[in-house]
């Protein structure tokens, strides 16, 4: 029977990973498309920040409908959604308008209905799978999320190289009525809808999500932690692409990003297959802390292969991260609630991302690249280590947020409150 119920779960994750798939490849082309048509940083992280704002907004409600309402319609919703988003911006691309408010307007939209999508199905695994089975479907959904960063981006390097990025639009829709799909193909609702009071109110819900949230000392501490993280980290996710686009070209990053986050699939992997973790928050201090190294060392050169090796190793420790962190809470969280406190839960974690995608095309931009110029303040000094030129301010910018989250890593360790969650 359990083994029945993970096949359930495995057919929609089939057709969630084509999906993110599909949204990896437009991610990146209009990423290229935004960079080649502006040469800024802001354009770039613009995007980032249009596609991950209304969604890390709306969250909350999402999550709070993932309790009321069967979780099975809110993912299809949610998908169909997002693909309207792409239709526009597909639309208006064929109709000569390629502005970039077109492309900004898009992904906003997309971005809504993923906040509709994204809390019921975290909450669908709870609802389908014994408990045995969470690290391993963790692993499953970790691999998923990569599969942006570790297939789509050499597939859309060498798809540009052959055609407009209209054709890779359509194929990204096309993904979408994949994952569609897969969900009806599972019978039945994903929740019982005994466990859920109807007559509750909408609001009342949201309220009671935050409260049971904060009520526990070591998942607030543990988010906020993670919020700081993620400040970090959104500026690697938003200034990547310009930094190896500085010095180099679309198919060249595609690779790098592909290769080095096939880190990510063996990692993945290895939790899915071998899947039983132990004393998580060990797991995640190390993991966390290590990858904070690695973070550092990729502003250290351009070398093409030291890129990949230490985007690797840095890609590599994500998953034991973010599984650790799914399971600590997941673990900690009745499942009639769950669809609420997960989107609370992105909403308070993510936060700090929303600063560093806000920030960073302008500090990289404005203040890091000049620093680090031939003829910069710090070209005398740090430019003798790490070079000088176009992109080498954010690779300095890397080297103190990498190190930044190496030291942050240590306080998983130290808050008591966070190390008593693994015993709940």
């Amino acid at each position: 029977m359990p083994e029945k119920k993970f096949g359930r779960f495995f057919i929609v994750w089939i057709g969630q990973f084509i999906s993110s798939i599909g949204s990896g490849l437009t991610a990146f082309s209009l990423g290229i498309y935004s960079f080649q048509k502006n040469q800024s940083a802001v354009s770039f992280s613009l995007i980032i920040l249009f596609a991950f704002l209304p969604s890390f907004l709306l969250k909350p409600f999402g999550g709070t409908f993932a309790d009321r309402i069967n979780r099975k319609v809110l993912m299809v919703i949610g998908d169909f959604g997002s693909a309207l988003g792409i239709v526009f911006i597909l639309i208006m691309m064929c109709s000569g308008i390629g502005d970039m408010w077109v492309i900004y307007a898009g992904v906003a939209f997309s971005s809504v209905f993923v906040a509709v999508h994204d809390p019921a199905y975290k909450a669908m695994i709870t609802d389908l799978l014994d408990e045995a089975f969470y690290s391993k479907a963790g692993g499953l959904m970790q691999l998923s999320e990569s599969s942006r960063f570790l297939i789509s981006p050499i597939i859309a390097g060498i798809l540009l190289s052959i055609f407009d990025v209209k054709n890779i639009l359509i194929i990204d829709i096309l993904t979408f009525v994949v994952a569609i799909v897969f969900v009806f193909l599972i019978k039945g609702n994903f929740k019982n809808p005994e466990r859920y009071n109807k007559h509750k109110q909408f609001f009342r819900d949201l309220k009671e999500g935050f409260k049971y949230t904060i009520s526990n000392k070591g998942i607030v501490w543990l988010l906020i932690i993670f919020s700081l993280l993620t400040f970090y980290v959104g500026f690697l996710e938003s200034l990547l692409g310009p930094m190896i686009l500085s010095f180099s070209d679309s198919k060249t990053f595609g690779i790098i990003q592909t290769i080095s986050a096939s880190g990510m699939l063996l990692s993945s992997f290895f939790i899915s297959v071998f899947g039983k973790l132990k004393k998580f928050v060990a797991v995640m201090f190390y993991s966390l802390f290590f990858a904070g190294v690695f973070y550092a060392l990729l502003g250290v050169s351009t070398n093409f292969i030291f890129l990949i090796a230490v985007g690797f190793m840095f890609f590599c420790m994500l998953p034991f991260v973010n599984t650790s962190f799914d399971v600590i809470i997941r673990k900690n969280v009745a499942n009639e609630i769950q669809g609420r406190v997960w989107a609370i839960v992105s909403l308070i974690s993510q936060f700090g991302m929303v600063i560093a995608f806000c920030i960073s095309g302008f500090m990289a931009d404005c203040i890091f690249n000049p620093l680090l110029k031939n003829d910069g303040i710090l070209a005398s000094s740090i430019g003798k280590i790490i070079g000088t030129g176009q992109g080498r301010g954010i690779g300095f910018m890397f080297i103190i947020f990498g190190f930044l989250v190496s030291i942050t890593a240590v306080f998983i360790k130290k808050i008591k409150t966070i190390k008593s969650l693994e015993k709940e």
